[in-house]
Order: structure tokens, then C-alpha cells, then sequence
């Protein structure tokens, strides 16, 4: 088991199966240094999270909650390109995808989730750039979308 495994697990997580596409793509490409992994919705054992628009239907909590699954589910597809975790030397950026009703303004609250589960899996290399950005609808009509990019070592 890999560092970053190993401090997940002091979390109680656990790096799950890449969950499978929902469309034509694969949920993460390798290019050169770069893994660069698709949209992660938040699934956990192939099920939604939960449904709906953060500041509507799901609490910002709700959605910290669930940016953090989209994450795990990122780092996962990153796992499918590399032989090991720890040849993970910088999440050099995430996009965060919240959908949301108009009046809700919290997104970077909400990308929190992922960026903090970024942080505590990997440590400084951890540190990242990001956007959070609100949009009116996701896939499935999930909440938060997550995307990554990380250089290997």
C-alpha cells in the first residue's frame, strides 16, 4: 500500500474501483507527466450521492460531503494510470463544478471537500490551483463534478 493509501486509511477511506464512465470517455489519460482524469461525479458503489442543486434540494454541507467522494473517485482514476500512488509529485489543479440554484454563491466552500481530501491524501504536493465554478446542471443531476490534474514523477 502506497503513503497516500496508508494516510487515506487514517481517514477511513479507501481508494475505491474507478467508478465506470457514463458516457463515451475513460476516466483518466496519461500524457507524458500528466495524468489528466475526467469529470468524477459522487458515486459510491456505483450509486449517486445524492441529487439536485446545492442551495435548493442539497445543503452546502451536503455537497463538501460530496466533492470530497468526487475527489476519492479522482484520485481512483488517477490509480488506473500509475503503478503507484506515491508517484504522484504535485495535484497541480482542480476544477470543482458545482451545480447550483442562482443565489448560491458558497461554491468555494463546497470545492473545500476535494481540496482538503486532496491535501490530507497527498500533503504539501497536495497544494493546488482550482476553480470552483457554479453551473445550472451536471450529469445525472448530481451536485459537484470534479476534475484533476497531476504530474507523475
Amino acid at each position: 500500500m502506497s503513503a497516500v493509501e496508508d494516510r487515506l486509511a487514517g481517514l477511513d477511506l479507501v481508494v475505491p474501483t474507478v467508478p465506470a464512465p457514463v458516457a463515451v470517455y475513460v476516466p483518466a489519460v496519461r500524457s507524458g507527466s500528466y495524468v489528466f482524469t475526467s469529470g468524477q461525479l459522487p458515486l459510491r458503489d456505483g450509486q449517486l450521492l445524492l441529487a439536485g442543486k446545492v442551495g435548493g434540494e442539497v445543503s452546502a454541507e451536503e455537497a463538501y460531503d460530496c466533492a470530497k467522494q468526487c475527489a476519492l473517485n479522482a484520485i481512483a482514476a488517477v490509480k488506473s494510470q500509475v503503478e503507484d500512488l506515491d508517484q504522484v509529485v504535485r495535484v497541480v489543479k482542480a476544477t470543482v463544478f458545482v451545480a447550483s440554484t442562482p443565489d448560491f454563491t458558497g461554491q468555494p466552500g463546497v470545492a473545500n471537500g476535494a481540496s482538503e481530501l486532496f491535501g490530507a491524501a497527498f500533503g504539501d504536493a497536495g497544494q493546488h490551483a482550482r476553480s470552483a465554478v457554479g453551473v445550472p446542471v451536471l450529469p445525472l443531476d448530481a451536485p459537484v463534478e470534479v476534475e484533476l490534474i497531476v504530474e507523475i514523477g
